[in-house]
């Protein structure tokens, strides 16, 4: 899916900004950060635009936030947009680097009566395949 198409569904004004990190993240492979984001936008954005942009594409379920701890979040596609199912994240303590898992399946809990969901987040902590190679040549 184009950005554009992405906008577009959800009825949100074309800004090269918003297409702009709409395709950053899409490209990536992993999850990125604001700063990686900013870092890799084409054009020159003033950081109110930016933010903007992004607080637009975040209320409008375009991006979801991951949040790991409270110095550390980061982005991806949401998944109305990926057609994904909820699924954990994967986060490496050595490189910072978030895969989504898509194989590990995220069952909605049972609340109690009255209580309702508006997200929930599962992330693995650990050591990815290469970090965690090259962590076991140190010993």
């Amino acid at each position: 899916m184009e950005p554009v198409d992405i906008l577009t569904s959800r009825n949100l004004k074309r800004t090269s900004c918003r297409e702009g990190i709409i395709k950053i993240i899409i490209a990536s492979k992993n999850a990125l950060s604001e700063n990686e984001i900013r870092e890799k936008l084409d054009g020159n954005y003033n950081r109110t635009t930016f933010y903007r942009s992004f607080k637009t594409l975040e209320e409008n379920k375009v991006i979801h936030k991951i949040v790991v701890n409270n110095q550390l979040v980061k982005y991806a596609l949401d998944n109305s947009i990926t057609q994904k199912k909820e699924h954990a994240h994967f986060f490496c303590k050595k490189c910072n680097v978030i895969q989504c898992l898509d194989s590990v399946l995220i069952k909605k809990p049972k609340l109690p009566d009255g209580y309702s969901v508006t997200e929930s987040e599962y992330i693995i902590k650990g050591f990815c395949k290469l970090c965690k190679e090259n962590t076991d040549k140190d010993w």
